[in-house]
């Protein structure tokens, strides 16, 4: 069976998401201001745009994903909202935050008791925030970091707003991304158990990747900023139709899926991403080369553009072309880092042996019944004694769920 259990690592990665989480909405709003003051319009709308879009796209995956839950809350921060209330939450665009109170408030929980429910159940909890995270690492940080990279190639100078928000924006997609891999790796079976060093080789070729990705838009962006938007337009519809073509199964309703498929094609556009069972082999081998030549096209224009027309950037053509070749070898040395992970860090499974490990239907025997009672009761007694000491009284924890979301998304990058 699949363990479950929500180390002290995955706490701080917690805590630091809802650390850059507060500091990038600080950011967002210095940056409006900023702007504003500068009565630098388009790019303020720009920014504006992109706040909104991923803002609304995280709420109503949020949304949707209590709905299928039938709205059940197991936390405290959740029970004391009612439906219409979670609702206006959600309406007010802090749905997220709630799933973040919930995450902590069990996860310290968990340090008073001594079984794995409330453990188990802030695994459940942070799938599904790990999940809204990633979401918003591609339709915000990604998008803002390319807007941030473009200015300061288009202005030559270090603005400490663009730096701010690029570092900002740089620490969210490295924590969003870390917290992921680490949620798919809870539903390995204990013999296929990852070591840390897995996920260090799987954050190092992800971001050369995605950074190599960001800098080449950027760098098209400095110079034919207009064109940027056709670009993103056209790359989106063709891997939508390979989103579509694909036939995921990652939500409950026909409405939820296309809106899926939809969000698979923006993060394809920045980043490949594992969705459909089976070997995925050839579409990576043939969305990576997508990519790399995509990549190649973008830098070459944008080092045609400064070496044959007057341009106020007056960057040297040496320079330009070191640029260039950077870039390019940066995504090829990502594509090395992730052949050395599938080779030596990523476990051999069959879609069987994960489903077996995965699975929450299997049937305890009596003795494991007598023993997880008597477990439950001693550690309900620790933690409501506990708890009363703080002059707070909380119902027990509920049981040990599985997130079938995810479930299917670690199938898929697993078996």
């Amino acid at each position: 069976m699949a363990v479950f259990r929500y180390s002290p690592v995955d706490f701080i990665f917690t805590c630091l998401g809802l650390v850059f989480l507060v500091l990038d909405i600080a950011l967002d709003i210095f940056a409006v201001v900023s702007f504003y003051q500068e009565e630098a319009y388009v790019i303020l709308g720009v920014l504006v745009l992109v706040l909104v879009g991923s803002s609304i796209l995280v709420q109503v995956f949020s949304w949707l994903w209590y709905s299928y839950e039938e709205f059940s809350r197991s936390t405290v921060v959740e029970k004391s909202l009612s439906l219409w209330q979670l609702g206006v939450v959600h309406l007010l665009q802090l749905g997220a935050y709630v799933r973040h109170a919930g995450v902590m408030e069990m996860s310290v929980r968990s340090f008073f008791t001594k079984t794995s429910n409330p453990e188990g159940l802030a695994v459940f909890l942070a799938h599904d925030l790990s999940m809204l995270r990633l979401i918003e690492t591609f339709s915000e940080s990604s998008p803002q970091l390319v807007l941030m990279l473009t200015i300061m190639l288009q202005r030559l100078e270090l603005h400490p707003v663009a730096v701010l928000k690029a570092l900002g924006s740089t620490s969210a997609i490295a924590c969003s991304v870390t917290m992921y891999h680490r949620s798919l790796r809870s539903f390995l079976p204990d013999k296929a158990n990852q070591k840390v060093a897995s996920s260090l080789v799987y954050f190092s070729w992800n971001l050369f990747l995605i950074s190599s990705r960001l800098v080449a838009l950027a760098l098209f962006a400095s110079v034919l900023p207009w064109f940027i938007f056709a670009h993103f337009l056209c790359s989106w519809l063709v891997l939508f139709f390979c989103a579509w073509r694909c036939q995921t199964s990652f939500m409950d309703s026909s409405a939820g899926e296309w809106l899926f498929r939809a969000t698979v094609g923006l993060i394809w556009y920045f980043n490949w991403f594992n969705v459909v069972e089976g070997k995925s082999r050839n579409k990576a081998l043939l969305y990576h080369g997508y990519m790399l030549l995509d990549i190649c096209l973008l830098c070459g224009l944008w080092f045609w553009k400064m070496s044959t027309e007057a341009s106020d950037l007056k960057i040297p053509q040496l320079n330009a072309l070191t640029a260039v070749l950077s870039v390019v070898a940066v995504y090829i040395l990502g594509l090395f880092l992730k052949t050395v992970y599938y080779k030596f860090c990523h476990p051999n499974l069959t879609k069987e042996e994960l489903k077996d490990a995965t699975s929450d239907e299997r049937r305890p025997s009596s003795e494991d019944v007598v023993d997880s009672k008597q477990d439950s009761q001693e550690s309900d007694d620790t933690y409501e004694v506990t708890l009363r000491s703080f002059g707070l009284v909380v119902p027990p924890p509920s049981p040990k769920r599985c997130n079938k979301r995810m479930r299917k998304l670690a199938e898929s990058f697993y078996a």
